[in-house]
Formats: structure tokens, C-alpha cells, sequence
């Protein structure tokens, strides 16, 4: 992916090759500016790759659709809507033509209710903790039934409390749900909790992957028994030392 900028062309990311399986949780992991926002908008279909395809089921993305949900860091609620509301107009945009309107009113209190926010229905964004935004930003996500759920640091304004609360409620959905995951994040902790693999991303500019971990740690996961792994630990030191070692020179 390069753009233009008004010193010249800047390549962001190359040679990118990824091959993601149906029903993985896999998180993106670097330092600052090594591309990972782009690759995730790159397969939203928010951006064109100048070369190159991604590809979901055998067909090419060609733009966003409704098989690749976004949940980004800010929850990008409309505030003047109820929590049933946010989360009932993504459910009216894609299901307008296929489910009634008692089917996409039952859709809604279903995925209200996968997030534990069904107290909630009824209140705005400005009335709830920002923790509960998240939820409801993940509850519209997953009523659009997407094949691909993708995640940019959806847990990185939070307090360490919340985060991790909210983290058990997406290992909960996804043990569930079955569903793909394409997540971003700086944390460690977070991507060896969550993950199925970890992809390292090398610094930029004209960052690739360096690296992918596969994470072979038994589901469900629980953070404070995993403390006590060998195999946790294991996992996390080689993340941190591509990190702090060899983001620069993945071969060493």
C-alpha cells in the first residue's frame, strides 16, 4: 500500500501474505506506524491496495460490505439514538429485504443480550460507561452477521478492569459464534490471552510480516490460571522479543 504524500510516495506496508482460517480469533501486533490500521481497512475495503487482492471466500473484497464488520477504538455511537437503536439500525441496513420486522426486532434483543446489554437497551450512549459503548459497538457488528469480524484496539481506551472483563465477553462470543476475528492490538498480554495465532508486523516503512505465532493454548482460556503456564509465558517472551529484538531483521 502506497500513498501519496506531499514529500513524495510513502509505501506503508509490502508484501503482505496472509492466509487467515475460518472461525480463528488472529491478532496483528507492532510497533506504532508498522501498518497494521492499513492492512485491517485494507480487508474492511476501506482502502485499495495499489497491488495486490484480498480475497474472503474465493471472492475478491472490492469495497466494505456487510460480510466485514469494523469495530473501532472510538465505540462511534449516535448519541441522539438508544442503545437498541444503535445497534437496530445496522440490523435494518442488512436485513431489510431478508428478515420482518418482528425478525429484526428479535435479532436485535438477541444480539443485546450475547453482549449482556439488554438492562441497557433502552438508555444513550451518554448515559452508559464507556465499556458498555464497546459492547453496543460489538453488538451492532455481530447483528450484521458478518463472515469476518474485524477489531481496530477495540479495548485500548479503557481502564485495565473493564478491558479485561470485556475481553472474557469476546473469548465468551467467539467460543459461541465460531466466527472469524481480525484483531489489533499493542498488547501482549491481549493477543496470547485472545488469539489462535499472532501475526508480528516488522517496523515501517514498507512493514510486512515478520513473523506468525501460533497460539497453542487450550479453550477455553482463563487469565489467572494461564499465569501459572509454562506455555503462556513461553508464547509471550517470543512475542516480546520479536518486538524489542528483531522487528527490524525477522530472519535473526
Amino acid at each position: 500500500m502506497t500513498f501519496h504524500t506531499p514529500t513524495g510516495a510513502y509505501c506503508a506496508v509490502e508484501n503482505v501474505d496472509l492466509a487467515v482460517d475460518r472461525g480463528a480469533f488472529v491478532s496483528i501486533i507492532g510497533h506504532s506506524g508498522c501498518g497494521k490500521t492499513t492492512v485491517l481497512n485494507i480487508v474492511a475495503g476501506l482502502l485499495e491496495a495499489t497491488e495486490g487482492i484480498v480475497l474472503l471466500d474465493g471472492r475478491e473484497v472490492r469495497g466494505p460490505g456487510p460480510d466485514r464488520a469494523v469495530v473501532f477504538q472510538n465505540h462511534s455511537l449516535l448519541p441522539w439514538l438508544t442503545v437498541y437503536e444503535n445497534v437496530r439500525l445496522a440490523v435494518d441496513k442488512v436485513f431489510r429485504d431478508r428478515k420482518t420486522r418482528a425478525e429484526r426486532h428479535e435479532w436485535t434483543l438477541y444480539n443485546l443480550e450475547l453482549t449482556h446489554l439488554a438492562a441497557a437497551k433502552d438508555k444513550r450512549p451518554s448515559e452508559i460507561s464507556g465499556g458498555m459503548k464497546q459492547r453496543v459497538g460489538i453488538a451492532r457488528a455481530l447483528a450484521m452477521e458478518p463472515k469476518v469480524l474485524l477489531m481496530d484496539e477495540p479495548f485500548g481506551a479503557l481502564d485495565a478492569l473493564t478491558r479485561a472483563h470485556l475481553q472474557d465477553s469476546v473469548m465468551e462470543i467467539h467460543a459461541r459464534l465460531g466466527n472469524t476475528v481480525l484483531m489489533i492490538t499493542h498488547d501482549v498480554d491481549e493477543a496470547v490471552l485472545l488469539s489462535d495465532a499472532i501475526v508480528l508486523m516488522t517496523n515501517g516503512p514498507a512493514a510486512t510480516v515478520g513473523e506468525v505465532v501460533p497460539v497453542d493454548l487450550a479453550r477455553p482460556r482463563d487469565r489467572v490460571a494461564l499465569t501459572a503456564e509454562a506455555r503462556y509465558h513461553q508464547l509471550r517472551g517470543r512475542v516480546l522479543e520479536f518486538l524489542y529484538r528483531r522487528q527490524m531483521r525477522p530472519a535473526a
